[in-house]
């Protein structure tokens, strides 16, 4: 700001000179006052649009969050585009509102609160490496008397960096040593490889099928991706690679079938995927299956797991053979399909409450249906429950629930049936009501025993990586990628069960598998790899 020119001397000015002066001082407020009330104006009218885009990206973050809850059910593919452009628009707004230059101060003015304020900063993970860089200031000496500079203290900050990854080429050298007495030769056996004869180490192998069906990166896309660091993998060679590990993993997901299908109570069910039809020149749809092994929520510390399983249509036959040697409870949804195990008295069925307030919620949010309002209050207060309960043990939970949630469960099955006598036949909150009634024993049942659930969420929560990366599902025309998926979902699903970063277990898993006793193959399980940086070196 430039200095504010000297007063003359007042008592000295003639007053024609005083009175222009006073009249040049009043101009000048004049125009400083006009100069402030156009700045708080236009920070008014940034406010505004902050304000603006901050209740729009709220309003969007919250549609996309009832979008995702709707997103793996039966017609969830038509939600995906949907989902993806709302998530592009939130990502402009975002960006625009970080954008919005820094307001000016007005002098005299408060500073306005900062509608949507960033939340504040988390500190970056103690467990990434860190790369010191020390900044000596330019001066060697003090500026102003020329005195020799000491030691004070240091201010630390941080930024997050990436380092891009990068292939690197492991050269296997083995000597041949020769017998100085005689002609006998020495040379140390060549390390088994993950695939015979293949170029590709564990770590590049786990990268590759993680990214796949992990992370949802086809082939084609892959084989881009590492074309731009210079290195040529053809699609059909990444498949052969993922054909490879499919059938070495093979034996270790077995065992964990064997494991799941141990438990006292399952969570299954299953989603469609499109499946190239031989020679038909279009998609067939077949079906993964999965059963999820999780009873930590009632206390228990069994290692959880999941298991999937392929099939080329939904025919009841498969759930059947896939359950054949279980028996238990399992918490499943309405598909007709189980119903030939639970005739059998050998498998009990325990309904899913989620499914219910599901159709009541889409009531409520097409035609603000009163019933279907009080229905959902009335399903939050059993959840609030169960909220409450979780990881405590079995014997407390049904004490509980017998306590807290039979009253509520006898008062609901009442207010259903009453609804029922004012509503049409024909009406979908009559078919929702139904719904409830007719499964209403295997609805109640968790309130029998404290180690079922409420709902069927675990297994729900399995089939979401299957509905994120469905259009990986073209299954170069036969139903052998389908089991190949259901091999990898299996093992990446349980290491993610059981806190492992599923491209490191794989990696551990892989630079193991081939020399690994077959009969000790459970030692590979993820529970039972204590540790990722164990002597088994992945090179």
């Amino acid at each position: 700001m430039a200095p504010r020119p000297a007063l003359p001397n007042l008592d000295t000015l003639p007053p024609e000179a005083l009175k222009a002066l006073l009249l040049a001082q009043q101009q000048t407020l004049t125009v400083q006052a006009e100069e402030i009330r156009v700045q708080r104006e236009r920070l008014h009218s940034q406010d505004e649009q902050l304000a603006g885009r901050q209740a729009e990206i709220e309003r969007l973050q919250l549609l996309i969050a009832k979008l995702r809850r709707m997103q793996f059910g039966r017609r969830s593919e038509k939600l995906q585009g949907q989902i993806e452009q709302l998530e592009l628009q939130l990502d402009e707004l975002a960006t625009a509102r970080a954008e919005q230059p820094a307001a000016s101060p007005t002098p005299g003015a408060a500073a306005p609160a900062a509608p949507g304020r960033k939340p504040s900063r988390r500190p970056l993970p103690g467990h990434l490496p860190r790369q010191k860089r020390t900044i000596l200031p330019k001066e060697t000496a003090c500026p102003d008397c020329g005195g020799a500079l000491k030691a004070l203290g240091e201010d630390v900050s941080e930024i997050l960096e990436f380092v891009p990854a990068h292939f690197q080429v492991i050269q296997q050298v083995r000597p041949k040593l020769a017998c100085t007495h005689c002609d006998k030769i020495v040379q140390a056996e060549a390390p088994s490889r993950p695939i015979a004869r293949g170029l590709a180490g564990p770590g590049l192998l786990a990268h590759v099928l993680v990214s796949k069906y992990c992370d949802h990166l086809p082939l084609y896309r892959q084989e881009e991706i590492y074309a731009r660091v210079g290195v040529e993998l053809e699609r059909t060679t990444l498949a052969d690679w993922v054909g490879g590990a499919s059938q070495l993993l093979a034996p270790l997901v077995e065992a964990l079938r064997r494991h799941v299908m141990s438990a006292a109570k399952l969570h299954a069910d299953d989603t469609p995927v499109p499946v190239l039809a031989p020679g038909l020149g279009r998609t067939k749809t077949g079906r993964l299956w999965t059963y999820v092994r999780d009873d930590r929520p009632a206390g228990d510390a069994t290692p959880p797991g999941v298991w999937f399983a392929y099939s080329p249509d939904r025919k009841g036959e498969h759930p059947q053979g896939h359950l054949r040697h279980f028996a238990g409870t399992l918490q499943a949804d309405a598909y007709a399909g189980f119903d030939a195990v639970y005739e059998t008295g050998r498998i009990r069925e325990a309904a899913c409450w989620a499914h219910v307030r599901r159709k009541f919620y889409d009531l409520q949010v097409a035609h603000k249906s009163p019933i279907a309002q009080e229905a959902l209050e009335r399903i939050a207060a059993l959840y609030a429950i169960e909220k409450e309960i979780r990881g405590r043990p079995p014997d407390e939970r049904r004490e509980i629930r017998q306590t807290r949630a039979r009253p509520l469960l006898e008062s609901l099955h009442g207010w259903l049936q009453s609804c029922l006598t004012k509503l049409s036949q024909k009406s979908d909150t009559t078919a929702a009501v139904k719904y409830a009634l007719v499964r209403w024993e295997a609805l109640t049942r968790y309130a029998e025993d404290g180690g079922l659930e409420i709902d069927n969420n675990a297994a729900e929560r399995a089939l979401r990586a299957v509905a994120l990366g469905r259009k990986n599902y073209l299954f170069a025309g036969s139903d052998r990628g389908g089991e190949r998926a259901a091999t990898l979902y299996s093992l990446i699903g349980s290491a993610k069960l059981n806190g492992l970063d599923p491209e490191k277990y794989l990696r551990e898993v892989l630079s193991r598998i081939a020399e690994h006793p077959i009969n000790r193959i459970e030692d590979l399980l993820p529970w039972k790899v204590a540790s990722l940086d164990t002597d088994h070196p992945s090179h």
